[in-house]
């Protein structure tokens, strides 16, 4: 067994672990490490949409925002604490200024105002982008930024567990994949560990995250730490030979939704659910807004998303958008359009005939990037579904992106930093701003010191990592057939569904995936053992996930993107109905020895005593950053 040690080491190579990484040199913690199970891989630098938003406080014009007012926007969502509310948005224009110095080119007008427009939730402009590749420009800024200051990143090093004394984190026990054969192990000593790992982004089977994200969320479950909102997902509609979302301008030029039957039938099949064709088409370019499957619009936008489930999943049909011809009912002259789509059309100068040649005139980048992955969208469909996008909840979090475990922090996807709706963007600031605040906290803050027992501590998990390798050893691999399904169950029954019924069904199947774990994991080759040990926190998170959906099922009802129904069909679009009084508490999920704890609590409030006299806050800030 290797060993390292730091004085705070980064798990995960995103834009969230970069950032973090990055503040914490700047502000003084020179002997740090980023560690990561593959550099290249990731959400951040392998996903978008047609135009990647972050959402930031209004820079330009007169509209009158301000610290409070973009606190206030995300409070509201609902399930969101407000001292976490508040610090992003305080924080939110000193993390985008950093990236845009840093070389990302948001856009400016001629008198360099960061000009934005208005996402979802939004009631001001916040909104920016540079395409479908924001995200992973940034990550790429930030890598380079990492590189320059010589930061090292331990690379193709996937950790396995959170190491633990006393409630504290005092390192971590990872995997060195670096060389082919069996894994060797790396002890990494650090009295501060932050969990920059992404979303859960494996625990789906129909899921828009790139299939080189997985996520490691059960690092922190195991480690003793609360979770909150883990219910409290996005889902959407996504290709799924490429994984991308399809939204924005791939809706708003009306493609034509066809279905193809086991006997190779092809079917326009939305016509078969609307008697009004004008309506059909208003719902398809209302998908380029409001995206995100949300229960408050069943009878709008979202019925889409029930209809291609029905076709895909129920009828087992594969379903696809299809650019090349005019769907039905558009009319001559676009007569058979809506006036908002016609408008937006005109003005995008798009009234022209075929999607394909309208997508071309607004979004061309749209086609190029499917072009890339060997889909010509020219001449092909593109195949969709409903799919897994982002997880609003997490490991729970204090205002500095402290978990309940001190010295452990998590930030990005990772973190349960977000409620029940959100501005679309929000997670871009979320992640950046949380990988500021962590760093102060852990440079300004803590007087964590290395624990003198970490060397037993790491040789006991060592050995526990071993005998379950040992255990699982077997002729026949099956480890990616495992894998298949436990995604294939959470996406029938806790994804975007949720059939109470159903889940509760589901619910022992987990708990006995769980308890059999080494029976019905093997691995054949050494190749195979992180992806065993991936499995296992995949079981794992899962697990929390499904107790956290059926239990605010029950408990608080349809929200979000949640639809609940007490058994029955789900096209009567009868829900379960909300309890309003849920977007006042979160509910969090945490191990109590092998069992899981659920408990409600309040939402924290935005602070409202905070002191903004200049004389006082600067005597408190020289006093806190000139300690150390």
């Amino acid at each position: 067994m290797r060993t390292e040690s730091f004085d705070a080491v980064v798990i995960g190579s995103g834009c969230a672990g970069y950032n973090c990484a990055d503040w914490l040199y700047d502000l003084g913690y020179k002997n740090i490490a980023l560690l990561t199970e593959g550099r290249l891989l990731g959400t951040s630098r392998n996903t978008g949409s047609d135009k990647q938003t972050y959402y930031k406080l209004s820079l330009a014009g007169n509209e009158g925002d301000s610290v409070m007012n973009m606190a206030e926007t995300l409070f509201s969502g609902g399930a969101m604490d407000g001292d976490v509310a508040l610090a992003e948005a305080a924080n939110s224009a000193r993390c985008f200024l950093k990236l845009a110095g840093l070389g990302v080119k948001f856009p400016t007008n001629e008198y360099g105002e960061f000009v934005g427009y208005k996402t979802d939730h939004d009631p001001f402009c916040r909104a920016t982008s540079i395409g479908p590749y924001t995200s992973k420009e940034m990550t790429e800024v930030l890598e380079a930024a990492v590189e320059r200051k010589g930061i090292r990143i331990l690379d193709r090093t996937q950790a396995i567990s959170i190491l633990t004394e006393g409630g504290r984190a005092i390192g971590v026990l990872a995997l060195d994949t670096e060389k082919p054969g069996k894994p060797g192990f790396v002890a990494i000593s650090s009295p501060h560990v932050v969990l920059a790992t992404g979303g859960p982004a494996a625990v789906y089977f129909d899921s828009v995250y790139p299939t080189s994200q997985t996520g490691n969320s059960s690092l922190a479950l195991e480690a003793g730490a609360a979770f909150g909102n883990l219910s409290e997902w996005q889902y959407g509609l996504a290709s799924t030979d490429f994984r991308w979302n399809v939204s924005g301008t791939y809706q708003q030029v009306l493609p034509r939704y066809i279905s193809v039957d086991e006997n190779g039938v092809e079917r326009e099949f939305l016509c078969d659910y609307f008697d009004d064709k004008s309506e059909m088409l208003n719902r398809v370019f209302l998908k380029g807004y409001e995206w995100p499957f949300d229960v408050r619009k069943l009878h709008g936008s979202s019925y889409i998303d029930l209809i291609v489930y029905r076709e895909s999943v129920v009828l087992g049909r594969k379903v696809y958008m299809d650019f090349t011809r005019e769907p039905s009912g558009i009319g001559e002259n676009f007569s058979g359009v809506g006036e908002v789509a016609r408008k937006y059309l005109a003005n995008s100068d798009a009234l022209i005939a075929r999607p394909i040649e309208r997508l071309y005139k607004m979004n061309p980048g749209a086609i190029s990037l499917y072009a890339e992955h060997g889909i010509d969208l020219w001449h092909e469909p593109l195949r969709v579904a409903v799919c897994a996008q982002h997880n609003n909840g997490g490991v729970r979090i204090d205002a500095n992106w402290q978990t309940t475990v001190k010295g452990l922090y998590a930030i990005g996807e990772a973190a349960g930093s977000l409620g029940i709706f959100r501005p679309g963007g929000t997670a871009l600031n979320s992640c950046q701003v949380g990988g500021l605040r962590a760093a102060q906290h852990i440079v300004y803050d803590s007087d964590a010191k290395p624990s003198p027992n970490f060397g037993k501590i790491a040789s006991d998990a060592m050995a526990k990592a071993e005998a379950l390798i040992e255990k699982t050893k077997g002729e026949r691999s099956t480890v990616d057939a495992t894998r298949a399904r436990y995604a294939s169950r959470m996406s029938g029954n806790f994804a975007f569904l949720r059939n109470i019924p159903e889940m509760k069904a589901a619910m022992p199947k987990i708990e006995e995936d769980l308890a059999r774990f080494a029976e019905k994991n093997k691995w054949a080759t050494p190749d195979e053992i992180p992806g065993l040990f991936k499995n296992l926190d995949i079981i794992r998170t899962s697990r929390a996930i499904a107790a956290a959906i059926l239990y605010t099922a029950e408990r608080f009802g349809s929200r979000g993107s949640g639809f609940v129904l007490d058994g029955g069909d789900f096209m009567e679009r009868n829900l379960r109905p909300e309890d309003e009084s849920g977007r006042e508490r979160i509910v969090t999920v945490r191990k109590d020895g092998e069992d899981l704890k659920i408990e409600v609590v309040p939402v924290r409030p935005i602070p409202a005593d905070r002191d903004l006299w200049f004389e006082k806050v600067w005597a408190k800030y020289r006093k806190r950053t000139e300690k150390k």
